[in-house]
C-alpha cells in the first residue's frame, strides 16, 4: 500500500458543471466492496441506470428531485439547498432495479454509493425524521454524526452517516480503526472489516480539513489536506480528522465490509482522552430538524 497521501486522497474534479465531479471504482482502488460518485444536475436534467448486481444509497446533499424506479417513485424529495443548511434525504435500492434521477430545484447534488448485494431488501425513502443525531465526543473533539443508513438499516452491507465537525475541532477521535473482523466468545461483534470514504465539503470553498490514516505498524502513514468535494480512502488504520479554525467541515462517510456496522476499538495510545472530556461544544448540533419546519 502507498503510504503517502497520494495513494489515499482523491481530488476533486468538479468545475461546476453538470455530471460526476467525485468517483471512487472499487476495483480500480484495490477494495472489495465500496464504489462512490457524486454527481450535479441542473432543473430538468436527467440521469438514468441500473443497480444491477448491486445495492445503492444515494443521499442528496442539496436540493430537490424525483427518484423513479421499476419498484416505485419518490417524488419531490430534498429540501436543504446545501448540507449546512439542513437534514438529509436519501434513497436506498436493492439490486435489480432501475431508476432516473430527475433535477426539481435550479441545482441538485447527490452522492451515490453502490456495493455487490446477494439480499433483496425493499426500496426506502429515508427522510429527516428516519436520521438520529448522535453528538459525539466533548470539548473540541465534539462533533455531530446524523445516521442515514446507520447499523441495523434493512441493508445487506451499506453504512452511511454524515458527520459536523466545528471550526477548529477533532473528528474521529480518538483515533480508532475497524479493519479486522473479530467477535466475542458470546458472539458480541467487537470490530468489523470495512472500507471507508469520507467525501468532504466546507462550508467555505477555501476551507479545507487535514486527515491523518495510519496504521499500528506504520505500513500507512499519511496526512491528506482534505478540501471541498476531495474524497480520502480508508483501506485500514486509523483515521482522525481536524477541522481548520474558521471553517465548518461536512463529511460524508460510506463504509461497507464483513458486517453492517460500525464497530471499531480506539488507538491505545490515545484512548485516554475519553476520560478528559467534561462538556459538549455548543456549536453543536449545525443542523437539526428546526431547519425543517
Amino acid at each position: 500500500m502507498d503510504t503517502t497521501s497520494s495513494g489515499l486522497l482523491i481530488k476533486s474534479a468538479d468545475k461546476g458543471d453538470s455530471g460526476v465531479f467525485a468517483s471512487i471504482d472499487a476495483k480500480a482502488v484495490g477494495w472489495e466492496h465500496l464504489n462512490m460518485a457524486a454527481m450535479r444536475l441542473f432543473a430538468g436534467q436527467r440521469y438514468a441506470d441500473s443497480t444491477r448486481d448491486c445495492e445503492n444509497a444515494i443521499v442528496i446533499l442539496g436540493g430537490r428531485c424525483h427518484v423513479r424506479t421499476s419498484r416505485g417513485e419518490f417524488l419531490n424529495i430534498g429540501r436543504r439547498e446545501n448540507v449546512f443548511s439542513g437534514m438529509p434525504w436519501a434513497v436506498y435500492l436493492p439490486p435489480g432495479v432501475d431508476f432516473e434521477i430527475e433535477a426539481i430545484s435550479h441545482q441538485l447534488e447527490f452522492a451515490s454509493c453502490w456495493v455487490t448485494s446477494e439480499s433483496q431488501h425493499p426500496p426506502k425513502l429515508v427522510t429527516p425524521q428516519d436520521c438520529p443525531v448522535e453528538i459525539r465526543g466533548g470539548g473540541n473533539a465534539t462533533r455531530q454524526i446524523n445516521g442515514i443508513l446507520p447499523p441495523g438499516f434493512p441493508c445487506e452491507r451499506i453504512v452511511c452517516v454524515e458527520v459536523y465537525t466545528p471550526s477548529g475541532n477533532w473528528s474521529s477521535y480518538p483515533p480508532h480503526k475497524h479493519d479486522v473482523h473479530r467477535v466475542a466468545e458470546d458472539g458480541t461483534l467487537l470490530e468489523a472489516d470495512l472500507e471507508e470514504i469520507y467525501f468532504y465539503k466546507i462550508d467555505r470553498p477555501e476551507g479545507y480539513a487535514y486527515q491523518r490514516v495510519y496504521t499500528d505498524d506504520r505500513r500507512i502513514d499519511a496526512l491528506m489536506l482534505a478540501g471541498n468535494h476531495d474524497a480520502v480512502l480508508v483501506p485500514e488504520g486509523y483515521h482522525p480528522v481536524v477541522s481548520a479554525h474558521g471553517y465548518t467541515t461536512y463529511y460524508l462517510n460510506f463504509l461497507a465490509g464483513s458486517a453492517q456496522s460500525l464497530a471499531n476499538v480506539d488507538d491505545p495510545a490515545y484512548a485516554w482522552v475519553r476520560g478528559t472530556w467534561t462538556d459538549k461544544d455548543p456549536r453543536v448540533p449545525v443542523v437539526s430538524m428546526a431547519m425543517e419546519a
